[in-house]
Protein backbone atom coordinates (compact mmCIF):
# COMPACT_ATOMS: atom_id res chain seq x y z
CA UNK A 1 0.00 0.00 0.00
CA UNK A 2 1.44 3.36 -1.02
CA UNK A 3 2.30 5.86 1.71
CA UNK A 4 2.08 9.51 0.69
CA UNK A 5 1.60 13.02 2.00
CA UNK A 6 0.18 16.09 0.28
CA UNK A 7 2.25 19.14 1.20
CA UNK A 8 1.40 22.77 0.53
CA UNK A 9 4.15 24.96 -0.86
CA UNK A 10 3.93 27.05 2.31
CA UNK A 11 4.79 23.91 4.33
CA UNK A 12 8.11 23.27 2.59
CA UNK A 13 10.04 24.87 5.45
CA UNK A 14 11.67 27.52 3.33
CA UNK A 15 12.42 24.96 0.59
CA UNK A 16 15.36 23.65 2.66
CA UNK A 17 14.06 20.10 2.20
CA UNK A 18 12.15 18.73 -0.80
CA UNK A 19 12.79 15.00 -0.37
CA UNK A 20 9.79 12.73 0.25
CA UNK A 21 11.43 11.00 3.24
CA UNK A 22 11.36 14.25 5.21
CA UNK A 23 7.59 14.61 4.75
CA UNK A 24 6.50 11.12 5.76
CA UNK A 25 3.01 11.13 7.42
CA UNK A 26 4.37 9.95 10.78
CA UNK A 27 6.85 12.83 10.95
CA UNK A 28 4.15 15.35 10.03
CA UNK A 29 1.82 13.95 12.70
CA UNK A 30 4.54 14.27 15.37
CA UNK A 31 5.21 17.90 14.40
CA UNK A 32 1.48 18.72 14.32
CA UNK A 33 0.93 17.23 17.79
CA UNK A 34 3.82 19.13 19.38
CA UNK A 35 2.88 22.40 17.69
CA UNK A 36 -0.63 22.12 19.13
CA UNK A 37 0.53 22.15 22.77
CA UNK A 38 2.77 24.53 24.76
CA UNK A 39 6.32 24.08 23.44
CA UNK A 40 9.63 25.73 22.63
CA UNK A 41 12.63 24.92 20.46
CA UNK A 42 15.65 23.02 21.74
CA UNK A 43 17.73 26.13 21.12
CA UNK A 44 15.59 28.18 23.53
CA UNK A 45 15.46 25.33 26.07
CA UNK A 46 19.25 25.14 26.15
CA UNK A 47 21.82 27.44 27.64
CA UNK A 48 24.35 25.95 25.22
CA UNK A 49 24.49 23.47 22.33
CA UNK A 50 27.93 22.15 21.39
CA UNK A 51 29.05 19.51 18.89
CA UNK A 52 32.73 20.41 18.61
CA UNK A 53 34.95 17.36 18.16
CA UNK A 54 38.05 15.83 16.66
CA UNK A 55 37.11 16.06 12.98
CA UNK A 56 40.71 16.17 11.80
CA UNK A 57 42.37 14.39 14.69
CA UNK A 58 40.45 11.13 15.15
CA UNK A 59 42.50 9.43 12.43
CA UNK A 60 45.79 10.25 14.14
CA UNK A 61 44.83 9.89 17.80
CA UNK A 62 46.85 7.18 19.52
CA UNK A 63 44.43 5.23 21.68
CA UNK A 64 45.64 4.10 25.10
CA UNK A 65 44.72 1.33 27.54
CA UNK A 66 44.02 3.99 30.18
CA UNK A 67 43.87 7.75 30.46
CA UNK A 68 41.04 10.18 29.70
CA UNK A 69 37.85 8.33 28.61
CA UNK A 70 36.73 9.26 25.07
CA UNK A 71 33.17 8.43 24.05
CA UNK A 72 31.50 8.31 20.64
CA UNK A 73 27.86 8.02 19.53
CA UNK A 74 28.22 4.23 19.95
CA UNK A 75 28.60 4.73 23.71
CA UNK A 76 25.23 6.48 24.00
CA UNK A 77 22.49 4.02 24.81
CA UNK A 78 18.80 4.65 25.43
CA UNK A 79 19.13 6.81 28.54
CA UNK A 80 22.67 6.15 29.74
CA UNK A 81 26.35 6.19 28.78
CA UNK A 82 27.90 2.75 28.25
CA UNK A 83 31.56 2.81 29.29
CA UNK A 84 32.04 -0.88 28.49
CA UNK A 85 33.70 -0.21 25.12
CA UNK A 86 35.12 3.23 25.85
CA UNK A 87 38.54 4.20 24.49
CA UNK A 88 41.14 6.42 26.12
CA UNK A 89 43.26 9.41 25.07
CA UNK A 90 46.25 11.10 26.67
CA UNK A 91 46.02 14.25 28.78
CA UNK A 92 47.80 16.13 25.97
CA UNK A 93 45.18 15.15 23.38
CA UNK A 94 42.41 15.95 25.88
CA UNK A 95 43.84 19.44 26.25
CA UNK A 96 43.85 19.94 22.47
CA UNK A 97 40.21 18.79 22.41
CA UNK A 98 39.12 20.69 25.51
CA UNK A 99 36.16 22.25 23.66
CA UNK A 100 34.63 18.78 23.27
CA UNK A 101 34.82 17.83 26.95
CA UNK A 102 31.62 16.55 28.54
CA UNK A 103 30.33 18.33 31.63
CA UNK A 104 28.27 16.95 34.50
CA UNK A 105 24.55 17.51 33.97
CA UNK A 106 24.65 17.86 30.20
CA UNK A 107 22.29 15.93 27.93
CA UNK A 108 24.18 14.02 25.22
CA UNK A 109 22.47 13.27 21.91
CA UNK A 110 23.85 11.03 19.13
CA UNK A 111 23.96 12.58 15.63
CA UNK A 112 25.26 9.51 13.81
CA UNK A 113 25.50 5.75 14.36
CA UNK A 114 22.95 5.26 17.15
CA UNK A 115 21.10 8.39 15.93
CA UNK A 116 18.59 9.73 18.44
CA UNK A 117 19.92 8.04 21.58
CA UNK A 118 20.09 10.52 24.45
CA UNK A 119 21.69 10.24 27.88
CA UNK A 120 22.35 12.42 30.91
CA UNK A 121 25.99 12.95 31.86
CA UNK A 122 25.66 12.09 35.53
CA UNK A 123 28.42 10.90 37.89
CA UNK A 124 30.84 11.01 34.97
CA UNK A 125 34.63 10.62 35.33
CA UNK A 126 36.58 13.68 36.46
CA UNK A 127 37.44 14.30 32.81
CA UNK A 128 35.49 12.91 29.87
CA UNK A 129 35.89 13.76 26.18
CA UNK A 130 33.82 13.00 23.09
CA UNK A 131 33.84 13.18 19.31
CA UNK A 132 31.90 15.45 16.96
CA UNK A 133 28.97 13.07 16.55
CA UNK A 134 27.58 13.90 19.99
CA UNK A 135 25.63 17.10 20.70
CA UNK A 136 26.24 18.30 24.24
CA UNK A 137 23.18 20.17 25.54
CA UNK A 138 23.37 22.31 28.68
CA UNK A 139 19.72 22.84 29.71
CA UNK A 140 18.52 26.30 30.64
CA UNK A 141 17.96 26.93 34.36
CA UNK A 142 14.66 25.39 35.42
CA UNK A 143 14.73 22.62 32.81
CA UNK A 144 15.60 19.17 34.13
CA UNK A 145 18.22 17.31 32.07
CA UNK A 146 16.46 14.06 33.02
CA UNK A 147 13.11 15.23 31.63
CA UNK A 148 14.78 16.57 28.48
CA UNK A 149 16.64 13.27 27.92
CA UNK A 150 13.46 11.25 28.54
CA UNK A 151 11.64 13.38 25.96
CA UNK A 152 14.41 13.03 23.37
CA UNK A 153 14.36 9.24 23.83
CA UNK A 154 10.58 9.15 23.58
CA UNK A 155 8.71 8.70 20.31
CA UNK A 156 8.10 12.44 20.06
CA UNK A 157 11.75 13.33 20.41
CA UNK A 158 13.36 10.45 18.54
CA UNK A 159 11.11 10.75 15.47
CA UNK A 160 12.08 14.40 15.12
CA UNK A 161 15.77 13.47 15.18
CA UNK A 162 15.38 10.52 12.79
CA UNK A 163 13.79 12.94 10.31
CA UNK A 164 16.92 15.08 10.10
CA UNK A 165 19.87 13.12 8.59
CA UNK A 166 21.10 14.44 5.24
CA UNK A 167 23.65 13.20 2.72
CA UNK A 168 23.85 10.41 0.19
CA UNK A 169 26.72 8.09 1.13
CA UNK A 170 27.21 8.83 4.82
CA UNK A 171 24.25 10.60 6.38
CA UNK A 172 24.81 13.13 9.13
CA UNK A 173 22.90 15.65 11.25
CA UNK A 174 24.15 19.21 11.65
CA UNK A 175 23.96 21.29 14.81
CA UNK A 176 21.73 23.94 13.24
CA UNK A 177 19.14 21.26 12.51
CA UNK A 178 19.04 20.26 16.18
CA UNK A 179 18.27 23.82 17.24
CA UNK A 180 14.78 23.67 15.71
CA UNK A 181 13.60 20.50 17.49
CA UNK A 182 10.32 21.07 19.34
CA UNK A 183 10.33 20.46 23.10
CA UNK A 184 7.02 20.39 25.06
CA UNK A 185 6.64 22.55 28.14
CA UNK A 186 5.85 19.97 30.83
CA UNK A 187 4.37 21.07 34.16
CA UNK A 188 6.51 20.84 37.29
CA UNK A 189 4.45 18.06 38.92
CA UNK A 190 4.66 15.77 35.90
CA UNK A 191 8.30 16.72 35.32
CA UNK A 192 9.09 15.67 38.89
CA UNK A 193 7.57 12.22 38.30
CA UNK A 194 9.54 11.76 35.07
CA UNK A 195 12.79 12.90 36.68
CA UNK A 196 12.39 10.49 39.60
CA UNK A 197 11.71 7.54 37.29
CA UNK A 198 14.84 8.40 35.30
CA UNK A 199 16.99 8.78 38.42
CA UNK A 200 15.69 5.49 39.84
CA UNK A 201 16.62 3.82 36.55
CA UNK A 202 20.17 5.16 36.71
CA UNK A 203 20.41 4.04 40.35
CA UNK A 204 19.53 0.47 39.34
CA UNK A 205 22.09 0.75 36.55
CA UNK A 206 24.82 1.65 39.07
CA UNK A 207 23.66 -1.16 41.36
CA UNK A 208 23.96 -3.60 38.46
CA UNK A 209 27.54 -2.55 37.74
CA UNK A 210 28.48 -2.75 41.43
CA UNK A 211 27.13 -6.30 41.78
CA UNK A 212 28.98 -7.42 38.67
CA UNK A 213 32.20 -5.82 39.94
CA UNK A 214 31.81 -7.78 43.20
CA UNK A 215 31.46 -11.02 41.24
CA UNK A 216 34.66 -10.30 39.32
CA UNK A 217 36.46 -9.36 42.53
CA UNK A 218 35.56 -12.71 44.13
CA UNK A 219 36.98 -14.50 41.09
CA UNK A 220 40.26 -12.56 41.15
CA UNK A 221 40.66 -13.00 44.91
CA UNK A 222 40.06 -16.76 44.59
CA UNK A 223 42.81 -16.96 41.95
CA UNK A 224 45.19 -14.60 43.77
CA UNK A 225 44.99 -12.08 40.92
CA UNK A 226 43.39 -9.14 42.73
CA UNK A 227 46.70 -7.23 42.73
CA UNK A 228 47.95 -8.51 39.39
CA UNK A 229 50.02 -5.97 37.50
CA UNK A 230 51.61 -6.39 34.09
CA UNK A 231 55.34 -5.68 34.04
CA UNK A 232 56.09 -2.36 32.39
CA UNK A 233 59.29 -3.48 30.64
CA UNK A 234 59.06 -3.38 26.85
CA UNK A 235 61.46 -6.28 26.35
CA UNK A 236 61.66 -9.95 27.21
CA UNK A 237 64.12 -12.82 26.81
CA UNK A 238 62.79 -16.18 25.61
CA UNK A 239 64.41 -19.47 24.68
CA UNK A 240 64.43 -20.77 21.12
CA UNK A 241 62.49 -23.79 22.37
CA UNK A 242 59.64 -21.47 23.44
CA UNK A 243 59.57 -19.86 19.98
CA UNK A 244 59.40 -23.26 18.32
CA UNK A 245 56.66 -24.47 20.67
CA UNK A 246 54.57 -21.35 20.00
CA UNK A 247 55.12 -21.43 16.26
CA UNK A 248 55.64 -17.66 16.22
CA UNK A 249 58.32 -15.17 17.21
CA UNK A 250 56.60 -11.78 17.36
CA UNK A 251 57.25 -9.65 20.44
CA UNK A 252 53.52 -9.18 21.15
CA UNK A 253 53.07 -12.90 21.82
CA UNK A 254 55.88 -13.00 24.38
CA UNK A 255 54.82 -10.05 26.55
CA UNK A 256 55.68 -10.68 30.18
CA UNK A 257 52.10 -10.26 31.44
CA UNK A 258 50.97 -13.38 29.58
CA UNK A 259 53.69 -15.58 31.07
CA UNK A 260 53.09 -14.11 34.51
CA UNK A 261 49.34 -14.82 34.29
CA UNK A 262 49.85 -18.44 33.15
CA UNK A 263 52.31 -18.97 36.02
CA UNK A 264 49.76 -17.70 38.55
CA UNK A 265 46.97 -19.85 37.11
CA UNK A 266 49.16 -22.96 36.99
CA UNK A 267 49.91 -22.63 40.69
CA UNK A 268 46.17 -22.45 41.43
CA UNK A 269 45.19 -25.43 39.29
CA UNK A 270 43.90 -25.46 35.73
CA UNK A 271 42.71 -27.68 32.91
CA UNK A 272 43.12 -27.22 29.16
CA UNK A 273 40.25 -25.60 27.29
CA UNK A 274 38.86 -28.76 25.56
CA UNK A 275 38.74 -30.60 28.89
CA UNK A 276 36.26 -28.19 30.44
CA UNK A 277 34.75 -25.97 27.72
CA UNK A 278 33.09 -26.48 24.35
CA UNK A 279 33.59 -24.03 21.48
CA UNK A 280 30.41 -24.35 19.38
CA UNK A 281 30.97 -24.42 15.62
CA UNK A 282 29.25 -21.75 13.51
CA UNK A 283 27.27 -24.05 11.21
CA UNK A 284 23.70 -22.72 11.41
CA UNK A 285 22.05 -21.78 8.10
CA UNK A 286 19.08 -19.37 8.41
CA UNK A 287 15.86 -20.25 6.58
CA UNK A 288 15.34 -17.69 3.79
CA UNK A 289 11.76 -16.64 4.65
CA UNK A 290 11.95 -16.87 8.44
CA UNK A 291 12.45 -13.75 10.56
CA UNK A 292 15.44 -13.76 12.92
CA UNK A 293 16.97 -11.43 15.48
CA UNK A 294 20.60 -10.89 14.55
CA UNK A 295 23.21 -10.03 17.20
CA UNK A 296 26.57 -8.44 16.40
CA UNK A 297 29.38 -6.76 18.35
CA UNK A 298 27.60 -3.40 18.57
CA UNK A 299 24.73 -5.08 20.47
CA UNK A 300 26.85 -6.15 23.43
CA UNK A 301 26.77 -4.23 26.71
CA UNK A 302 30.26 -5.14 27.88
CA UNK A 303 29.99 -3.49 31.32
CA UNK A 304 27.95 -6.38 32.77
CA UNK A 305 27.96 -8.89 29.89
CA UNK A 306 24.49 -8.75 28.36
CA UNK A 307 22.96 -8.50 24.88
CA UNK A 308 21.06 -5.20 24.75
CA UNK A 309 20.05 -4.98 21.11
CA UNK A 310 19.57 -6.78 17.82
CA UNK A 311 18.54 -6.30 14.20
CA UNK A 312 15.40 -8.03 12.96
CA UNK A 313 15.70 -9.44 9.45
CA UNK A 314 14.69 -12.28 7.15
CA UNK A 315 17.05 -15.22 6.76
CA UNK A 316 17.67 -14.30 3.11
CA UNK A 317 18.70 -10.80 4.20
CA UNK A 318 21.11 -12.03 6.86
CA UNK A 319 24.82 -11.44 6.21
CA UNK A 320 26.96 -14.48 5.39
CA UNK A 321 28.56 -14.28 8.85
CA UNK A 322 25.20 -14.86 10.63
CA UNK A 323 25.90 -18.51 11.39
CA UNK A 324 25.59 -18.89 15.16
CA UNK A 325 22.30 -20.07 16.71
CA UNK A 326 22.23 -18.94 20.34
CA UNK A 327 21.12 -21.13 23.25
CA UNK A 328 20.31 -20.15 26.85
CA UNK A 329 23.48 -20.27 28.94
CA UNK A 330 25.88 -19.76 26.02
CA UNK A 331 28.61 -17.18 26.49
CA UNK A 332 29.54 -15.33 23.31
CA UNK A 333 33.01 -13.78 23.17
CA UNK A 334 34.36 -11.45 20.50
CA UNK A 335 37.27 -12.95 18.55
CA UNK A 336 38.45 -9.60 17.18
CA UNK A 337 41.45 -7.87 18.72
CA UNK A 338 40.43 -4.59 20.29
CA UNK A 339 36.96 -5.94 21.07
CA UNK A 340 37.82 -8.99 23.18
CA UNK A 341 35.95 -7.42 26.11
CA UNK A 342 32.70 -7.74 24.14
CA UNK A 343 31.38 -10.74 26.06
CA UNK A 344 27.78 -11.61 26.90
CA UNK A 345 25.68 -14.31 28.53
CA UNK A 346 22.70 -15.46 26.45
CA UNK A 347 19.51 -15.14 28.49
CA UNK A 348 16.11 -16.69 27.79
CA UNK A 349 14.96 -13.62 25.89
CA UNK A 350 17.69 -14.18 23.28
CA UNK A 351 17.42 -17.95 22.85
CA UNK A 352 17.01 -18.67 19.14
CA UNK A 353 18.68 -15.44 18.04
CA UNK A 354 21.48 -15.72 15.49
CA UNK A 355 24.91 -14.16 15.96
CA UNK A 356 27.94 -13.22 13.93
CA UNK A 357 30.92 -15.50 13.34
CA UNK A 358 32.90 -12.62 14.85
CA UNK A 359 32.10 -14.30 18.18
CA UNK A 360 33.24 -17.50 19.80
CA UNK A 361 30.34 -19.41 21.38
CA UNK A 362 31.31 -21.20 24.62
CA UNK A 363 29.41 -23.77 26.69
CA UNK A 364 30.37 -25.88 29.69
CA UNK A 365 28.88 -28.75 31.66
CA UNK A 366 31.20 -28.04 34.61
CA UNK A 367 31.29 -24.26 34.89
CA UNK A 368 28.14 -22.26 35.62
CA UNK A 369 27.25 -19.92 32.72
CA UNK A 370 27.50 -16.81 34.90
CA UNK A 371 30.98 -17.87 36.07
CA UNK A 372 32.07 -18.57 32.50
CA UNK A 373 30.92 -15.03 31.63
CA UNK A 374 33.10 -13.49 34.34
CA UNK A 375 36.05 -15.70 33.42
CA UNK A 376 35.82 -14.69 29.76
CA UNK A 377 35.49 -10.99 30.49
CA UNK A 378 38.25 -10.88 33.10
CA UNK A 379 41.98 -11.05 32.43
CA UNK A 380 41.85 -14.82 33.06
CA UNK A 381 40.67 -15.73 29.55
CA UNK A 382 40.91 -12.33 27.86
CA UNK A 383 44.72 -12.07 28.23
CA UNK A 384 45.18 -15.61 26.93
CA UNK A 385 42.99 -14.85 23.91
CA UNK A 386 44.71 -11.51 23.35
CA UNK A 387 48.08 -13.30 23.26
CA UNK A 388 46.86 -15.59 20.47
CA UNK A 389 45.63 -12.83 18.16
CA UNK A 390 47.07 -13.10 14.67
CA UNK A 391 46.58 -11.57 11.24
CA UNK A 392 47.41 -8.41 9.34
CA UNK A 393 44.31 -6.64 8.00
CA UNK A 394 41.87 -8.03 10.60
CA UNK A 395 43.67 -9.23 13.69
CA UNK A 396 41.67 -11.90 15.51
CA UNK A 397 41.97 -15.08 17.58
CA UNK A 398 42.29 -18.16 15.32
CA UNK A 399 39.76 -20.78 16.41
CA UNK A 400 42.37 -23.56 16.50
CA UNK A 401 44.60 -21.58 18.89
CA UNK A 402 42.25 -21.63 21.89
CA UNK A 403 42.75 -25.34 22.60
CA UNK A 404 45.83 -24.54 24.74
CA UNK A 405 44.10 -21.90 26.87
CA UNK A 406 44.16 -22.74 30.58
CA UNK A 407 40.89 -22.66 32.54
CA UNK A 408 41.02 -22.56 36.37
CA UNK A 409 39.12 -25.23 38.31
CA UNK A 410 36.91 -23.28 40.73
CA UNK A 411 35.21 -24.79 43.81
CA UNK A 412 31.43 -25.19 43.57
CA UNK A 413 30.86 -22.83 46.51
CA UNK A 414 32.86 -20.05 44.84
CA UNK A 415 31.02 -20.60 41.59
CA UNK A 416 27.66 -20.28 43.35
CA UNK A 417 28.65 -16.97 44.99
CA UNK A 418 29.81 -15.51 41.68
CA UNK A 419 26.75 -16.77 39.80
CA UNK A 420 24.32 -15.29 42.32
CA UNK A 421 25.92 -11.85 42.09
CA UNK A 422 25.80 -11.95 38.29
CA UNK A 423 22.11 -12.94 38.37
CA UNK A 424 21.35 -10.05 40.75
CA UNK A 425 23.35 -7.72 38.49
CA UNK A 426 21.38 -8.70 35.41
CA UNK A 427 18.08 -8.41 37.30
CA UNK A 428 18.99 -4.87 38.39
CA UNK A 429 19.90 -4.01 34.79
CA UNK A 430 16.50 -5.27 33.60
CA UNK A 431 14.76 -3.16 36.25
CA UNK A 432 16.79 -0.13 35.16
CA UNK A 433 15.59 -0.62 31.60
CA UNK A 434 11.98 -0.81 32.79
CA UNK A 435 12.28 2.43 34.78
CA UNK A 436 13.92 4.34 31.92
CA UNK A 437 11.24 3.05 29.55
CA UNK A 438 8.59 4.16 32.04
CA UNK A 439 10.07 7.68 32.08
CA UNK A 440 9.77 7.82 28.27
CA UNK A 441 6.26 6.40 28.34
CA UNK A 442 5.17 8.99 30.93
CA UNK A 443 6.38 11.76 28.60
CA UNK A 444 4.45 10.25 25.68
CA UNK A 445 1.28 9.87 27.74
CA UNK A 446 1.53 13.49 28.87
CA UNK A 447 1.91 14.75 25.29
CA UNK A 448 -0.98 12.59 24.09
CA UNK A 449 -3.26 13.71 26.95
CA UNK A 450 -3.01 17.38 25.97
CA UNK A 451 -5.92 18.70 23.96
CA UNK A 452 -5.13 19.69 20.38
Amino acid sequence: MAVFSIIQKSQLEGAKRLDAEYYQPEYLEIAKRLQSIPHETLESAAEQLVSFGAYALTSIIEWQESGIPFITAENLKDGFIDYGSVRYISEEVDEVLKKSRVKEGQVLLAMSGSVGNAAVAVKIPERLNSNQDIVKITPRAGISPYVLAAFLNSRYGRMQVLRLPVGSIQQHIFLWQMQTLLVPTIGSKQAGIIEQLYKDGLHEMEKSKSLYSQAEQILLEELGLQHFEADGDLWNVVNLSEVKAAGRMDAEYFQRKYKKLVSKLSKYGTRRFPDTLQSVAATFVPQPDKTYRYVELANINASIGIIDGYTELLGKEAPSRARRLLKVGDVIVSSVQGSLGKVALVGREHAGDIASTGFFQFRSAEILPEVLLVLAQSMVLRYQMEQRCAGTILTAVPKESIKDILVPTLPEKTQQRIAELVRESHAARAKAGELLASAKRTVEEWVESRRT
